[in-house]
């Protein structure tokens, strides 16, 4: 056997290896109750309390929910104190948990030190950054907005710097008693370039990637740190689209994706989701801006 021959058979064997490694590694994400188990007890062994960013409705009040019926007491954060009330009685009355109302404009400056107050003498076992905005539900170009300089200033406030002093704020506590969890809520568009929502996504891929890196840095302390990149769900945000087989409402996501928790820094949170960033849907979804663009320049 010659040279050629034998670095060709070589090279087919370690291709085969690698995406066999690759199927293994992805058919775990089948079986998460299996593959992933968590406890009865987990979650109220991090701690009393749950705080939960952009609770008023939507994932932020589905995780609230859930994680009330999984023992925890819940902080809920948003800016409308009459929607915030409402949940807090809702999630009182179906699990008996305490919740705290906090209200806040995480578009705004200088919130923090009144949040950090409240929140001083709670044992906080779970975080869950899920507040954020989107500039506008019609698509545009970057220079188009009306007051880019806002638009800029709310987004990062909101998307960004909400969920880094929110971790400022809880972490230290989690690693003096080394054990915590924190989610933060990303979006399946932070997958690829997405043309007219430029801003938003990129706010998106910052939470990915402080989320992946804070876990490398915190692992060993006991922590549990994961970014959760949803596509469809059935939220304002998302227009209340129709529920179907890749788009879930808001309660039904939050129970799949709690399952995903101990699968890695990152997840999309159900099977459906995590098919739909394969590599094929990068290319179909990255066809479908430029033609979208394309349509623009003509309109």
């Amino acid at each position: 056997m010659d040279f050629t021959e034998q670095f060709f058979i070589s090279l087919g064997a370690a291709v085969v290896l690698y995406y066999g490694v690759k199927l293994l590694l992805f058919s775990r994400m089948l079986f998460p109750k299996v593959c992933f188990p968590i406890s009865d007890s987990f979650f109220t062994s991090m701690g009393e309390w749950a705080v939960v960013t952009g609770a008023s409705e939507g994932i932020g009040r589905a995780y609230a929910l859930a994680l009330a019926e999984r023992g925890m007491n819940i902080v809920i954060m948003s800016r409308t104190k009459s929607t915030l009330d409402q949940v807090a009685k809702e999630i009182s009355n179906s699990t008996g948990q305490k919740v705290k109302v906090i209200v806040a404009d995480f578009t705004e400056e200088n919130i923090f030190g009144e949040i950090e107050e409240q929140l001083k003498d709670l044992c906080v076992g779970v975080l869950v950054n899920n507040v954020g905005i989107l500039p506008s539900f019609i698509p545009y170009r970057f220079l188009e907005s009306e007051d880019l300089d806002q638009t800029i200033t709310k987004v990062i406030n909101c998307n960004v710097k909400t969920m880094v002093k929110m971790c400022r704020m809880i972490l230290p506590h989690m690693e003096k008693r080394r054990k915590g969890v924190i989610v933060n809520i990303s979006s399946g568009i932070a997958s690829i370039p997405f043309p007219l929502y430029t801003l938003y996504a990129a706010s998106k891929i910052f939470v990915e990637r402080f989320s992946q890196g804070l876990q490398a840095e915190y692992e060993d302390r006991g922590i549990l740190i994961q970014a959760v990149a949803p596509f469809g769900i059935c939220t304002r945000m998302a227009g209340y689209q129709q529920p179907n087989s890749v788009t879930f409402l808001p309660e039904d996501f939050v129970k799949k994706s709690l399952q995903y928790l101990r699968a890695g820094n990152k997840t999309h949170g159900s099977i459906c989701h995590i098919v739909l960033v394969r590599p094929t849907h990068t290319y179909f979804m990255t066809q479908i801006k430029i033609i979208l663009l394309k349509g623009r320049k003509l309109m």
